[in-house]
Formats: C-alpha cells, structure tokens, sequence
C-alpha cells in the first residue's frame, strides 16, 4: 500500500466528527468474515492491475476486493486496510501479487470508506453516494482460483 493511500484518506477523513483523530494502516493479517471484537467490517471492489513477479505478465481486473475493519475507541479511530491479491494464471506457483490501484479509484475508495465509518462508527443514515470506479477493458474472464477474494469467499463472481 503507498503512502498514498493514508494521504488521501487524512484528506477525506476531516468530514469526521471533530475532535477524533483517525489512522489508516495497512495489515495484511485482517481476514474477511472476522473483524476483532468492537470492529466494524466493509469490503468494497474495485479496479486494479497486477504484475506477475515471475515471469512480468500484467493482467488487469474488475473484481479486486479490498477489506476494510473499522474501530472508534475514546476518539482514537483506527481502518486497518488490506487489497486482496491474485496471481498468474501462467505461471505454476505463482506468488498472490498486490494489486496496482490507480488514485482515481483509491479516491473513489477513500470516499466510500470515510461514509461507511460514517454509517458504522457514527451511526449516521446517509444517502450512499455512486461513485463509480474507473472500469479496465478486461479481455479474459475472471478465474476464481487465481483470486484471493474467491478463495476467501468474499468475491461474489457474478459482479
């Protein structure tokens, strides 16, 4: 994850409650289905590309999940984040690769994320707002058992 991510998060947050300070850290341990105790969950798909560190092959997709676990605590809030990878459908034994996601959508996420800590932390009935995410051409079908989100049943591969 860049530091882009928790710049433009620090950005979209200051329509929070005054007085609370929110972080956005990357954690590669959170699972989807099982937030600790006291957090709040929010999965949400987006539009990325990845690279193959084997043999260079970029793909692009639609169906990139990231997950998201939410917790408000005396003012301290906290979003653990984490983009669930894919991996070369060429390649035996290819490594998960982390996706690339371009500012266009990790804005559009960052929006997204700041109204569900809005609804979740806050309890505030919002309008959800339909921002779209800028869509790749995608030339091949999505392949579930090269995709993080499908083996983790989170990718709901009719999107």
């Amino acid at each position: 994850m860049s530091p882009e991510w928790a710049q433009i998060f620090q950005i979209k947050a200051e329509d929070l409650k005054q007085g609370d300070s929110w972080e956005l850290q990357y954690d590669a341990n959170i699972e989807p289905n099982n937030p600790n105790l006291d957090w709040k969950e929010y999965i949400r798909n987006t539009s990325a590309s990845f690279k193959c560190s084997m043999c260079r092959r970029t793909w692009p997709s639609n169906k990139v999940k990231v997950l998201f676990h939410m917790c408000l605590r005396n003012g301290q809030g906290t979003v653990k984040v984490r983009p669930l990878r894919q991996n070369c459908k060429k390649c035996t034994n290819a490594p998960m690769e982390d996706p690339k996601i371009e500012s266009e959508n990790i804005n559009t996420l960052m929006e997204k994320l700041v109204e569900k800590i809005k609804q979740k932390c806050y309890h505030e009935n919002l309008e959800e707002s339909n921002r779209p995410f800028r869509l790749y051409e995608v030339k091949s079908p999505h392949e579930p058992e090269h995709c993080e989100g499908c083996i983790k049943g989170v990718c709901k591969n009719n999107l």
